[in-house]
């Protein structure tokens, strides 16, 4: 085996022996390597929009960099920036569909676009203060969170350093930069097309999975609000998604007199039917049935589901006002309502 020379007062090294980890390249290696400025290996590691660098000069420091295995230190980089790039997202507490998960994709895409990176954060068993300290631990430049914040809770962020903290739901908070989406317009387009169709009345799905009930109770006084002025009744429909708990309500359907329901979304409306039909009660004959969400599956069953369509706001317009909020921090909250329904009308009503 070759011996490598050994300095005065070392045993021999030989060749294949470990000899202790390799040096962690620095943003200095690959400007040497790239024959670049330390400065412009920051641009262009960093993505920086401001100056204007050559193509092929961009190439050399990005081959640079791979060549070494160099990737940024975030915190020197925050310290350099007076902030980090991290826009913390919660994760939910409950179950969120197709929708909602298309929206997070559409998210985390544009923020990455602008040169944030997106971290969402399992926050599971904490709740209201313990949960805002733990997210501002992390020192986000940024919180989206999908539900509501306490004002307190939006300013012990701020004091960590978020310079935009932006919550999805139904009402606004003191402090934060808001998406108001108001479910009580989905419950309102369906007990409205159930009333024309001349239903009087109608059950509408509660899920009883935890959490969902900030969607679910604003659906059904949507669906009062458009049912009762008409002599309508609404009667809640307390549901688990399970085919046990669908085929309990089927079999007494008859007995509660109930000729229409809107089964709080298409899920949940699908497992309902299905057990009605199973039930001997035909859809749409003796039972209306209307969905919510316009899943693919729903135009697939037989009969086909009717629906609302909700129009979820782009992944691109928040992460627009997220980049706008943290270059301008002391603007005022913007407050945008975006959530739109609109009745798709199928065999099942």
């Amino acid at each position: 085996m070759v011996q490598i020379p050994k300095q005065a007062g070392q045993p021999p090294i030989e060749s294949g022996e470990a000899q202790g980890p390799r040096p962690v390249p620095t943003s200095a290696d690959v400007a040497r390597l790239a024959g670049v400025s330390r400065a412009t290996v920051s641009y262009v590691l960093n993505n920086t929009s401001s100056v204007r660098i050559s193509e092929p000069t961009r190439h050399r420091v990005r081959a640079a960099a791979e060549e070494l295995g160099y990737v940024p230190h975030a915190a020197a980089r925050s310290l350099r920036a007076g902030h980090s790039r991290m826009v913390l997202m919660p994760a939910s507490h409950v179950p969120v569909g197709p929708l909602f998960s298309h929206f997070q994709y559409e998210l985390h895409w544009a923020l990455r676009r602008l040169d944030y990176t997106v971290v969402q954060y399992g926050s599971v068993g904490m709740g209201g203060d313990e949960a805002a300290r733990a997210w501002a631990e992390l020192r986000p430049v940024a919180v989206f969170v999908p539900g509501t914040l306490e004002p307190g809770q939006v300013e012990v962020l701020k004091r960590a350093g978020a310079k935009a903290v932006v919550t999805l739901g139904p009402e606004r908070v003191e402090g934060a930069h808001a998406l108001l989406m108001d479910h009580r317009e989905v419950g309102h387009c369906a007990g409205a097309h159930l009333v024309e169709r001349g239903r009087r009345r109608i059950g509408v799905v509660v899920p009883e999975e935890t959490g969902l009930q900030v969607f679910s109770e604003p659906r059904l006084a949507g669906v009062r609000a458009a049912a009762e002025p008409a002599g309508a009744e609404v009667v809640p429909l307390p549901l688990a998604y399970t085919e046990e708990s669908a085929a309990e309500l089927a079999a007494r359907w008859r007995e509660s007199g109930l000729d229409a329901v809107f089964a709080y979304n298409d899920e949940y409306a699908m497992l309902l039917m299905r057990a009605l039909q199973d039930a001997g009660i035909a859809v749409p004959e003796e039972t209306s049935v209307i969905g919510a969400d316009d899943l693919l599956l729903g135009k697939l069953i037989r009969p086909r589901l009717s629906t609302v369509r909700l129009e979820m706001p782009s992944g691109q317009l928040l992460a627009e006002l997220v980049d706008r909020v943290v270059r301008a921090p002391g603007a005022e909250p913007e407050v945008h309502d975006l959530l739109a329904a609109s009745m798709v009308v199928r065999e099942s009503s």
